[in-house]
């Protein structure tokens, strides 16, 4: 070989030496390319390699707005499992989008993983920070918990079914469908979460946006009570106050339930659900945190726990009683794509209505 052979040989060298330089250069500056590779990993490593390097990252910071008496079990399994640190903040799913878009102007990504609403996730991933991941879980889940582009999945589903005080309806009377609440007798007798978009979401896409907006006119006509909060709406059915609630969630209603409160829930038909969803960030600084925590959440152990909070498990392995109906999925379009007319319906509906409201909290466990 020439003095000439191995100046062209060195030079080559320098060149892939530089190259590689710059490309670890710019995955530093912007871990997303690395992140997403580590997503979409399918390896025989997959397993091992998330739980690994999570504890050599040492902190998970998720966002979610699932209750701290139901996260904080959660993410206090996964701290033992992960020998990791878990900082949690917890807040209604509009704040949870509203802060990954303030981060995002900024340029801070402070949150590894997100767990909250289906519409909020959607937007998460319409705005690009979640990232695309598979989950050797995924199998066990039914086509209505995962969207084609894999960008959160659901681990939770929300199901919007009738409550009803046994002591004041009897079940002979209870509505089958929607179009039973305008019945007579139930006039000024029924209860309405006064900004449940999902709902409205729900039945203008079910009956067409003509005839679903027909239905909430003749609904108002009936003087529904409006009340604001979930939780709040399943007070006043367990006391009476309001006979019957039109658009509560399964879970809401099955607390009085259990605790023997004269009330009980019916699915109609159709019933619409929800999924509340995870996904991980695309810039998370802990994407091995990130990733295992949403694997965290998919196993038959964890599915078990949702359905004992009183939530709806998508796993195929976990029995429920909470989701053993015929259901239609809410396709989970984020606010801002929604017609207005599916989501305003304030001019319909009175004005006033009582509320309740959360504070957010961030727990370090």
């Amino acid at each position: 070989m020439t003095i000439h052979d191995l100046s062209k040989l060195l030079r080559r060298h320098l060149l892939a030496a530089a190259g590689a330089l710059m490309v670890s250069a710019a995955m530093a500056q912007d871990p997303s390319a690395c992140n997403h590779e580590l997503c979409m990993h399918k390896g025989a490593d997959r397993d091992a390699r998330p739980l690994r390097c999570a504890r050599k990252e040492g902190q998970l910071s998720p966002h979610t707005s699932f209750n701290t008496k139901d996260s904080g079990p959660i993410t206090g399994a996964f701290e033992r499992l992960a020998g990791v640190r878990v900082l949690l903040w917890r807040s209604s799913s509009e704040k949870n989008l509203q802060l990954a878009e303030t981060e995002a102007r900024a340029g801070r990504h402070a949150c590894d993983v997100f767990e909250t609403n289906g519409p909020e996730m959607e937007a998460l991933h319409r705005e690009n920070p979640l990232a695309e991941f598979h989950s050797p879980y995924f199998k066990d889940l039914p086509p209505a918990a995962l969207p084609k582009h894999c960008h959160w999945v659901a681990d939770r589903f929300n199901f919007l079914t009738i409550g009803h005080n046994t002591s004041l309806i009897e079940p002979d009377e209870l509505p089958t469908r929607f179009q039973d609440l305008l019945h007579p007798r139930f006039a000024g007798k029924s209860g309405i979460e006064a900004s449940d978009t999902d709902w409205s979401t729900a039945v203008v896409q079910h009956r067409g946006e003509a005839k679903g907006m027909a239905y909430f006119k003749k609904l108002a006509a009936a003087r529904p009570q409006m009340l604001s909060g979930q939780t709040l709406l399943a007070e006043p059915v367990s006391s009476g106050e309001v006979p019957i609630a039109a658009t509560i969630h399964n879970r809401n209603i099955e607390r009085p339930i259990v605790k023997g409160a004269p009330a009980t829930r019916k699915a109609l038909n159709p019933t619409f659900g929800r999924p509340d969803a995870i996904g991980v960030v695309l810039r998370s600084a802990h994407p091995h945190a990130a990733l295992l925590f949403a694997d965290f959440m998919l196993p038959p152990q964890r599915q078990q726990f949702i359905k004992e909070r009183n939530r709806g498990p998508p796993a195929r392995l976990v029995d429920s009683h909470l989701n053993k109906f015929p259901f239609e999925m809410i396709a989970p379009l984020s606010r801002s794509t929604k017609p207005r007319s599916w989501t305003n319906c304030g001019p319909i509906f009175p004005s006033t209505a009582r509320s309740s409201s959360a504070t957010p909290t961030r727990e370090s466990r």
